[in-house]
């Protein structure tokens, strides 16, 4: 794609992590200044050193995105070396097991007396882990968007929320996550509105399923070979694979692109090989 985003400051939250780090590498080639955010400063500083390496303008900035006094510093950071922020890119988030049910279905057996006792329910999810996760990925974006939007407002500029499947219709087993993204996709749309008269756009993108170090012990086995949760994935991807990294970049420069998506606003745009338009039959 033919997108000039030289001039531009973006600003890449997880940028430590495969997904927001090719992202951030995106942005980079065509044209726009990027500070990779992460609580991983070096991964975040090993992906700086490529995009600067390879003749981009990146720095990396220590971040905790639940915490308003790190984000402010980071934005002080960023603002110093780049100027204000034009593009924003919040793609930090994650599950957590405690958030995480062990079977896709209950079944009495599992509330019986001498149930398995490794075997977590509905009823043991760990209202700790629950509010980590949602923390992690609502939290997260609002309170990023809070440190970095301000700066936009009357200048214009474009937000980028990521997203999931899970938003659409949620995944077994992992309900934390799910309500998460759901919240993401829903404050996304309110958001648009919110900052439509000061021109700021609100996208969101909506990533199917993609191979990364989070995921990988549960979709791939020791072997190489899909795992069964993997393989039901697939079934339900008419594309039939798992999408790579690269996939996410067209429509992260399309939404970052104020002449390309001019009057998007509001959108939450799924890259996810047809699966949330499959219905199974």
């Amino acid at each position: 794609m033919q997108v000039n985003l030289s001039g531009k400051t973006a600003v890449v939250t997880g940028a430590g992590g495969i997904l927001c780090s090719v992202m951030a590498k995106a942005l980079a080639k065509a044209g726009a200044k990027v500070a990779l955010l992460d609580l991983a400063l070096p991964k975040a500083q090993q992906f700086a050193d490529e995009i600067n390496a390879d003749g981009g303008q990146a720095i990396a900035v220590e971040v905790n995105v639940l915490d308003p006094a790190s984000l402010k510093a980071a934005a002080a950071a960023v603002e110093a070396k780049f100027g204000p922020c034009d593009i924003l890119v919040n793609g930090a988030g994650g599950n957590n097991p405690k958030g995480t049910t062990s079977k896709e279905y209950l079944e009495a057996a599992d509330l019986a007396d001498g149930a398995d006792p490794d075997v977590k329910t509905f009823f043991d999810l760990d209202p700790n882990g629950i509010a980590f996760v949602f923390g992690l990925n609502f939290n997260g974006t609002l309170l990023t968007t809070q440190a970095f939007a301000r700066g936009m407002a009357g200048r214009g500029g474009t937000i980028i929320n990521i997203s999931s499947m899970n938003a659409f219709t949620p995944l077994t087993k992992i309900p934390a996550y799910s309500a998460a993204k759901a919240a993401v996709s829903n404050f996304t749309r309110w958001l648009a509105v919110h900052f439509s008269k000061v021109g700021i756009r609100v996208n969101a993108i909506a990533p199917g399923f993609f191979l990364t170090a989070q995921n990988h012990a549960l979709l791939v086995n020791p072997d190489g070979t899909p795992s069964a949760r993997a393989k039901k994935i697939l079934a339900h991807t008419p594309m039939e694979r798992f999408g790579t990294p690269e996939d996410l970049t067209g429509a992260l420069l399309f939404l970052a692109d104020a002449e390309a998506s001019s009057f998007v606003n509001g959108v939450v745009l799924p890259v996810d090989g047809a699966f949330s338009a499959y219905s199974g039959v």
